[in-house]
């Protein structure tokens, strides 16, 4: 039987999330039904990609009883209400990142999941890339010996929008940092130095941080909203290192000791928003199988991991100087 999905929001990365899942088998995902605040957003939405119910709020997709998990697509200001209305709903959760805004918030939702007794994961999508996957097979396999350093860089042209959640961190950051939390397995680093430019708005333009951890290992990252980066990153090891080239949040390609493979996505079957984003069928993919072994978590991105995430991310932004509303809450 195919998982049934519903759509919270018709913006851009629900548009690529729906391209996606229809890059998979008909008989494994389904697209009930679509939601947007404004009714003709939705219909506008459900038309271009033929989803046969449409809502023009969020609590009439809750309501919904032919659906089995919700893709929270709306911008990360608003994940703890869409969140909480799905899972106090009792309905499974698949919601982007980041999470929520603060520790605080990540731990309202995964309590609300828990006391519902639903599924529900951060849309952490490079993860489940077939590139990150063969990151994790190659560091469990000691394959290029300790790791003692890791590096990433984001940089691209974005809002600088506060109300948005625009800002270095949780737009672009996110992507580096749990990058380097996914390679030292969900570890709590000793300690984090940040630095960065904040507008006059309160929202931080750059950024550049170094994380240490036990053992002598460190790992650092930088982000910018205003130019282009590399956008790649470095695992370094004892025996070797792995490279992985631009775009390092959705790679498909890996230099492993210098030998490059090539881990290619579907193309979609409609214009896309954002680079490479039919991969997010690969975490579409890890929802199902949790959802059929009756997980609550996915054991690629715990719920550990989320709350670990969004506690460094409080510490990065306590050292910025960034401070978003929820924060006072």
């Amino acid at each position: 039987m195919a998982t049934r999905w519903g759509i919270c929001g018709a913006g851009k990365i629900s548009d690529d999330f729906t391209v996606a899942l229809k890059t998979r088998p008909a008989e494994d995902h389904q697209i009930v039904a679509v939601a947007a605040h404004k009714l003709e957003d939705a219909q506008e939405f459900a038309n271009k990609h033929s989803i046969s119910r449409v809502y023009g709020s969020y609590e009439e997709l809750a309501r919904d009883p032919d659906i089995d998990v919700v893709y929270v697509g709306v911008i990360h200001p608003y994940h703890l209400s869409a969140c909480k209305l799905f899972t106090n709903a009792k309905k499974n959760v698949l919601c982007e990142k980041p999470l929520a805004m603060n520790a605080k918030e990540v731990k309202e939702i995964l309590d609300s999941a828990e006391k519902n007794d639903v599924f529900l994961m951060e849309a952490a999508w490079t993860r489940f890339f077939p590139a990150s996957v063969q990151i994790r097979n190659l560091l469990a396999q000691e394959y290029i010996g300790e790791v003692k350093m890791v590096r990433a860089d984001y940089g691209v042209p974005r809002s600088d929008q506060k109300e948005l959640g625009g800002g270095a961190l949780l737009d672009l950051g996110i992507y580096c940092l749990q990058f380097i939390s996914m390679v030292y397995n969900g570890e709590k680093p000793e300690s984090i130095q940040a630095s960065g430019v904040c507008l006059e708005t309160g929202v931080n333009k750059t950024l550049a941080v170094i994380l240490k951890y036990s053992k002598n290992r460190m790992a650092m990252f930088t982000c910018f909203t205003g130019v282009q980066l590399h956008n790649d990153a470095i695992i370094v090891g004892t025996k070797g290192k792995i490279q992985v080239p631009s775009p390092m949040w959705c790679p498909t390609s890996l230099v492993v000791n210098k030998k490059e493979t090539q881990y290619p996505v579907p193309e979609p079957s409609l214009p896309l928003n954002f680079t490479n984003s039919t991969g997010k069928r690969f975490e579409a993919g890890e929802v199902r199988q949790c959802l059929l072994k009756g997980l609550k978590e996915s054991p690629v991105m715990p719920h550990a991991d989320s709350l670990l995430l969004a506690e460094m991310e409080d510490e990065i932004r306590r050292q910025v100087g960034v401070v978003y509303s929820q924060d006072c809450q």
